[in-house]
């Protein structure tokens, strides 16, 4: 008899889960409908594409930084490396040369190089009627501000790099911020702390950090090189503007020695 009231209590249990497995059937979502909601496509195009105006904007700015900073190092190489090049190639010239104006017949019009010989020239030729004593102060002043100037020409654009690479994470860092703050708030609205539905918001906010650093990085790397390229460039066209000076001082002491009256000469020539 117990037997017999135990498959009984099975059997109707059997039969009660069978009816009501309709029931739960229409009440639970389908899996098909639950993934319909997530987004199907997750590569950084598809991340962007879904992300809101804000973290949009803030990926663009960074993009467009980064080609800035390819750019700028681009153009900043190749102006570094011919100007290296003309430079060392001047000098050789100018370390050959007699006087100022071998130099200037040598040089050409090579830059920067010229315009030293140029500057020393024009001096020269402005402090024709004047003592020699105060001509080689003045030539020098004016290679420094040639000096100065050529600094200052190859330092342009660096600027930009320094920017980029200071700025740049914290752009991205404000779009992650911006994205995940969004992404809270979406997951209050839905009630639901699903991992597969907050995960895609949270990967598309963070992409605006990644493009920060992608951005950021390089940036930092070639402001330290070319802080080192200009640096060894100043010193470079320091020893140009050397030689250009010792030119001129040869110059100098030539005509100096070839307006002396002709016994000072052979007294001289007698001592040496």
């Amino acid at each position: 008899m117990i037997r017999l009231r135990y498959r009984g209590r099975l059997l109707a249990l059997a039969a009660l889960a069978l009816s009501a497995a309709p029931a739960l059937a229409q009440s639970s979502p389908s899996p098909p409908a639950f993934v319909a909601l997530l987004p199907r496509d997750l590569s950084p195009w598809g991340m962007f594409e879904s992300a809101n105006l804000v973290v949009k904007a803030v990926v663009i700015l960074l993009v467009v930084a980064s080609v800035a900073t390819w750019t700028v190092w681009l153009a900043k190489t190749i102006e570094l490396i011919g100007a290296r090049g003309a430079l060392r190639r001047a000098m050789g010239a100018v370390g050959e040369a007699r006087s100022l104006a071998d130099a200037d017949q040598l040089v050409g019009a090579t830059r920067p190089a010229a315009d030293l010989i140029r500057a020393a020239g024009a001096e020269l030729a402005l402090s024709a009627d004047m003592p020699p004593d105060g001509v080689k102060e003045r030539v020098a002043s004016r290679l420094e501000r040639i000096e100065a100037y050529e600094n200052r020409r190859m330092l342009r654009g660096t600027g930009i790099l320094a920017t980029i690479g200071a700025t740049a994470p914290f752009v991205g860092l404000f779009g992650t911020v911006w994205g995940i703050m969004n992404s809270f708030i979406g997951i209050s609205k839905a009630q639901t702390t699903n991992l597969a539905v907050v995960a895609p918001g949270i990967a598309e906010a963070l992409l605006a950090t990644a493009l920060g650093l992608v951005a950021a990085i390089p940036a930092v790397v070639m402001y330290n090189m070319f802080s080192r390229w200009i640096a060894g460039y100043r010193a470079l066209h320091a020893d140009a503007a050397a030689e250009v000076l010792r030119l001129v001082s040869r110059d100098l002491d030539r005509s100096t020695f070839i307006h002396r009256p002709a016994e000072r000469r052979r007294t001289v020539a007698a001592a040496e």
